[in-house]
């Protein structure tokens, strides 16, 4: 039995890049398997968690349940390794640190990317704007009440 590859190109942290996927392979599985980026988990493999969130086009994702397939040549993907060069991200996970909100680290990719997009929309978000942003990612350990106030400090460091 053959296998059915298709090829696909895409912007992937800056570069364009190409690959070889299986029609059924998710963009999760391909930044995992075929780029070695792994940063993004699959926690529950249904878009329920977070722990898989990318930037695809500017917009937060769910990279378990997106199709590589069907990716085409002008989107975009950032991945948490992608943010190495960027004030806000590292500000955002410097934030995280000081405030004790990385504890096993598992959602801290969804958590810092989907801040960032808050951020970047939001350079003053209130606890509401902050707690609807994260909604979508599940954290099992540290609670929300420090990752909360991660993200305020590092939207306060914006206007210092």
């Amino acid at each position: 039995m053959q296998n059915n590859l298709i090829k696909i190109s895409f912007k992937l942290n800056g570069k364009q890049v190409e690959s070889e996927v299986l029609a059924g392979m998710t963009v999760l599985e391909l930044l995992r398997r075929n780029f070695r980026l792994t940063a993004a988990k699959e926690g529950c493999g249904k878009g329920e968690c977070g722990a898989c969130t990318i930037m695809l086009n500017d917009q937060p994702i769910n990279s378990c349940l997106k199709l590589a397939a069907t990716l085409k040549n002008d989107d975009e993907i950032i991945s948490v390794e992608g943010f190495n060069e960027d004030k806000l991200m590292n500000n955002i996970q410097q934030a995280f640190v000081e405030e004790g909100a990385v504890q096993c680290g598992f959602c801290i990719p969804g958590m810092t990317i989907t801040s960032y997009h808050l951020l970047q929309n939001n350079p003053n978000p209130d606890e509401h704007a902050i707690k609807q942003a994260l909604s979508g990612n599940i954290c099992r350990c540290t609670g929300y009440r420090k990752i909360e106030a991660a993200v305020k400090k590092a939207a306060d460091r914006r206007h210092e």
